[in-house]
């Protein structure tokens, strides 16, 4: 799968998020992005806050651990994700020692 990677113990997605959404949810993979829907609009940040808290919330880890590596602007987004407490979505786990 291209749209994530384990970096250590960190996770790195490439999402393409869905702002003003009806709930926020995670939608499924698509070609080298997974999707995510975002019921924030994408004005003054927001839909960036409500991505993180939302990302922290499922991955089990506080939003300070939750950092958004490129996309700010735009849809397409890559986050990097710390330490993992849970993987709410189907990922291969990082290999032990990396």
């Amino acid at each position: 799968m291209s749209w994530y990677r384990w970096s250590g113990d960190d996770l790195e997605l490439a999402l393409r998020v869905q702002p003003r959404a009806p709930k926020d949810a995670f939608l499924g993979p698509r070609g080298d992005h997974y999707r995510v829907a975002i019921k924030a609009p994408p004005v003054e940040g927001k839909a960036n806050a409500a991505l993180r808290r939302f990302l922290a919330e499922a991955f089990g880890v506080a939003p300070a651990r939750v950092t958004l590596i490129g996309g700010e602007q735009a849809r397409y987004k890559r986050v990097r994700i710390e330490d993992p407490r849970i993987v709410p979505i189907a990922l291969e786990p990082p290999t032990p020692g990396t």
